[in-house]
């Protein structure tokens, strides 16, 4: 099987929440097949420690960590990203990214 880069936005101020439900909604989705090539693959979520950035910025952020093969985020295996961010809205959020089964 391959693999995918996903790109998800969550919002709240609690990472671990937004990233449960993020999964939740992919699965609801997706489907739980095990090679949906979205967030419902990860099981945990690290934060990197980097400066709130707008949905877009952070998103080239995602893909210059990813084109990178930064090993915190760039295997199937691992766990997902995330990127304080702004929503186009406004609201505080996430920017949850990797790589995942597909």
């Amino acid at each position: 099987m391959g693999a995918l880069d996903f790109y998800t936005t969550a919002t709240g101020t609690d990472l671990q929440r937004a990233f449960n439900a993020a999964r939740d909604h992919a699965e609801w989705e997706y489907g739980t097949s095990g090679f949906t090539g979205t967030v419902a693959e990860k099981d945990e979520v690290t934060l990197l420690d980097e400066p709130k950035r707008s949905e877009q910025e952070a998103v080239v952020r995602a893909k210059e960590l990813l084109n990178g093969e930064d090993p915190r985020v760039s295997t199937k295996y691992g766990p997902a990203g995330a990127l304080p961010i702004t929503t186009d809205d406004g609201a505080d959020g996430w920017l949850l990214f990797g790589v995942a089964s597909h």
